[in-house]
């Protein structure tokens, strides 16, 4: 073994461990590594970003962009609500929200087609009394195997067909993948679709009525001699600290004022809506002198005495009167509709790792943070200061224009049912028209898959169903670095030998020179990493492994890249191996191990299944 191999493999190691450990982002590992390998001369320096230009990372970003058009165009809404049947029982209805998720995952994003589909399988869960994770687990596996069918279905069959080109052949085709994914697909979609989903286990239910947000929200009024008069508002709060509460709200002279501004004086009279745990009330109210408004409109009915009085918070909750004047510039939102509503965390959010307490949610944002839901374990305690993480359930309370601002900026997904999206007349129409003339071009192979999708790309922005200013932000970004950062790393992993001896070490210590047990052993030691760390991350490091292998067997290499296609796309056993996976973890209240009830057999049958097929299609 060289220093070049050691150096490799450390790199490698040191890599997949920090993706299992989580604490810091995939793309920033991923960077990490690549300076790791330019510093030790693995990687030219000349060469150390060439991956940003990328035919395979170039068509990912093109796919985003036209996904979100789908999106945004309403054209994924209208299929959505024309395909789910509105009167059927579980079976029918979670196996067709499977397949449809399936079939839109082929021509866009895994992600965004379980964003499209999410609130609809929340819809589903609840007429047919199941638990949300019941649906939301079986549309999460259907739409990462519709991923398998198409060239662009998946980052990972962008990066196997780009790895294709090595070998001295062309990339793979649009619908290469089709015959093998498919099978594979169809197979998946009906075993979860009509067995599959009883072995999710059962789980609470992460909807709003589940936060019970009405036990945690009190009135209560400044009375004479109240700690609170004359405080500002951040005064009053770090006072509340100890007893774990918090203000979201405030109402004076009967005008509910969302959002108030830190820095505003509290006077006598004045209304503060507080968040505090039912245990913890007393301590709050005696912190700063404060009444329930409740027990003090008692008094007053007893007295005859209601007028002037404000009307309680439940009332408070639809429509409200602009704030009074003073310090009406420095409140946010202060005459809107006060909503709440449920967030969840997407992965690669660049809201993970922080917390309400530095982003300063009311002042900022004109929005409260009301409690977090994380496997199932929901609370209110010490939300100021608990770093937000991918999967989460955030309950937020304020204005529907500050939280979907908020919700775009941030990168989570609303989980209310949302309304048919139709921003201009047959705009619909207009962008699943090019989406299908783009796909058709390439299948025919007319032009290259990346220019085909920057053309339609384009026509997307032109046309207006994409907003210029939304191009960048539909764009995930960290996976655009994860993908341009890790394969360098994996070219290094070539152009070293170091693929040549991991090759050598399987044919000689597992298979002994098997052909088809070598294709079994890559396919299910694919799985296995694609269950630990990021897919295309996966995908990356073990094309190189399947040339070597193949060309060692002196066979056909594109049964072994077909088997790392496969493989990296079949991540079912964790939360953390697929964006999908880690999407429904909150709204689902799943635990780390509640996927691999499911998700083995599922596996199980993508080998069973995937393996004739791809000896039938790429013969050895």
């Amino acid at each position: 073994m060289t220093n070049d191999q050691i150096i490799v493999i450390a790199v490698l190691f040191a890599t997949m461990v920090i993706f299992l450990w989580g604490r810091w982002r995939h793309d920033l590992v991923a960077m990490g590594a690549l300076l790791v390998c330019v510093v030790t001369g693995l990687v030219p320096g000349n060469e150390a970003f060439s991956g940003f230009s990328h035919p395979a990372v170039i068509t990912v970003a093109c796919v985003l962009v036209l996904g979100h058009g789908l999106l945004i165009s309403g054209a994924m809404d209208i299929l959505s609500q024309r395909f789910i049947p509105t009167s059927a029982g579980p079976t029918v209805s979670i196996f067709a929200l499977i397949s449809l998720g399936a079939l839109l995952s082929a021509f866009m994003n895994n992600v965004g087609a379980l964003a499209v589909l999410m609130p609809v399988a929340i819809q589903v869960a609840a007429k047919q009394n199941l638990p949300p994770g019941k649906i939301l687990m079986p549309l999460a596996f259907g739409s990462i195997l519709g991923g398998m069918t198409t060239l662009i279905g998946t980052p990972t069959n962008l990066i196997v067909s780009e790895f294709r080109a090595t070998t001295g052949m062309k990339s793979f085709s649009m619908f290469d993948f089709t015959i093998v994914g498919l099978a594979v697909a169809v197979f998946g979609i009906v075993f979860v679709g009509l067995v599959g989903w009883r072995l999710v286990p059962t789980r609470k239910q992460a909807d709003t009525g589940s936060f019970d947000s009405a036990k945690y929200l009190s009135e209560v009024r400044i009375v004479e001699g109240s700690k609170a008069v004359d405080k500002r508002l951040n005064e009053a709060e770090q006072m509340l600290d100890e007893a774990d509460a918090q203000i979201v709200s405030m109402i004076r002279q009967g005008v509910h004022i969302s959002a108030p501004n830190p820095r505003r004086v509290l006077k006598e009279g004045d209304i503060l809506v507080i968040e505090v745990e039912p245990k913890s009330l007393s301590s709050a109210l005696t912190s700063l002198g404060l009444k329930l408004e409740e027990d003090l409109m008692s008094e007053d009915a007893r007295k005859g005495n209601t007028e002037g009085k404000a009307e309680p918070l439940q009332a408070e909750m639809g429509t409200i009167r602009e704030a009074n004047n003073e310090e009406n510039d420095s409140d946010r939102h202060k005459s809107s509709e006060v909503v709440i509503q449920e967030l969840v965390v997407k992965p690669n959010a660049i809201l993970i790792g922080r917390s309400a307490l530095t982003l300063d949610l009311r002042a900022s944002y004109g929005i409260s943070l009301l409690a977090i839901s994380r496997e199932g374990h929901r609370s209110i305690q010490r939300l100021k200061s608990i770093p937000i993480k991918a999967g989460d359930v955030l309950l937020m309370q304020g204005a529907p224009e500050a939280i979907t601002s908020f919700t775009s900026l941030f990168g989570c997904l609303p989980l209310a049912p949302r309304d048919i999206r139709v921003p201009k007349k047959g705009q619909a129409v207009t962008a699943g028209f090019i989406m299908a003339i783009t796909v058709g071009a390439a299948a025919l192979g007319l032009f290259p898959v990346p220019v085909l999708f920057a053309i339609a790309m384009f026509a997307y922005i032109v046309l207006r169903i994409v907003p210029l200013r939304s191009v960048y932000t539909a764009i995930d970004w960290p996976v655009i670095v994860l993908l341009a950062a890790m394969l360098p790393v994996a070219g290094a992993v070539a152009s070293t030998g170091t693929a040549d001896m991991i090759a050598h070490f399987l044919l000689d210590k597992v298979t002994q020179g098997d052909a088809i047990l070598g294709l079994i052993t890559l396919l299910v030691v694919t799985m296995f990493l694609s269950d630990l760390v990021n897919n295309a991350a996966t995908a990356a490091v073990m094309c190189p492994i399947a040339i070597s292998t193949a060309a060692q067997l002196d066979v056909n290499a594109d049964a072994f890249l077909m088997a790392v296609a496969v493989g990296a796309s079949s991540a079912f056993l964790t939360p953390i191996g697929h964006q999908n996976n880690t999407l429904i973890l909150g709204p689902s209240g799943f635990r780390f191990g509640d996927y691999w009830r499911l998700g083995l057999l599922l596996e199980v049958i993508v080998v069973v299944v995937s393996v004739p097929a791809i000896l039938w299609v790429w013969p050895l």
